[in-house]
């Protein structure tokens, strides 16, 4: 996601310096193999913490780009692909990527702070990517929003959040993890993955000391007072 929309603005920057016309990205999202005994046309498959950690670095992407992106719409929103609601019946659950919307949506009609993210690789099957991907705004209040995201499954990693010419006097955050990737919600338990709290973080002046638990997606937010 991150080449096709770097090479998309590239091409339209040229052509559109100001950039008065906007980029929009659709029907982003993954697709794996139906559920068993389901109509294969429906395209109904289970959303695990793996389809959240998808969503999230590609919210990061999205944001780091969003002098252009604009829009952006997910394939499916109810019972199709990477749905943010199952429904059977007349039960109904919420999805991991379900969370992972709710846990980003702090940085809507918020100001973009631009971020350095410098992480260790995470490395699989001849792929390599950054294991930690993060996005940070600053809402109308003046509160420093931070999401972090960490892909690789097998590890905690310790985290420090520099902000330059802020200082931070309090932290809170919610983290969205479980012990294994494939971890879903279910209709006999609909709330196995769901944001907790999280207050893991050790506050120093211009930033703060943390770990980036396995599996997660999780945000921060500094509610402290800016000086």
């Amino acid at each position: 996601m991150d080449e096709l929309v770097r090479r998309h603005s590239t091409i339209m920057d040229e052509y559109d310096p100001a950039k008065k016309v906007a980029l929009i990205v659709d029907e982003w999202g993954t697709w794996y193999a139906v559920e068993p005994g389901t109509h294969p046309r429906f395209l109904y498959q289970q959303n695990t913490l793996r389809d959240a950690i998808v969503a999230a670095t590609t919210f990061d992407i999205f944001n780091k780009y969003c002098d252009r992106v604009r829009m952006a719409n997910i394939a499916q929103t109810v019972n199709v692909l990477q749905a943010m609601i199952l429904t059977q019946k007349g039960k109904m659950l919420l999805t991991p990527s379900y969370h992972v919307f709710e846990m980003y949506a702090v940085h809507q009609d918020a100001t973009l702070v631009p971020v350095d993210v410098q992480s260790e690789r995470y490395e699989y099957a001849g792929y390599s990517v950054p294991a930690v991907s993060a996005s940070a705004s600053v809402d109308a209040s003046e509160k420093l929003h931070l999401t972090l995201s960490n892909a690789n499954p097998h590890k905690d990693i310790s985290t420090q959040a520099f902000v330059r010419g802020k200082h931070v006097s309090r932290a809170q955050g919610r983290v969205l993890q479980a012990d294994v990737m494939d971890a879903h919600n279910t209709f006999e338990n609909p709330d196995k993955v769901k944001p907790q709290a999280f207050s893991g973080a050790t506050v120093s002046g211009e930033g703060w000391t943390s770990w980036c638990p396995r599996c997660p997606s999780w945000r921060w937010r500094s509610s402290s007072a800016f000086a």
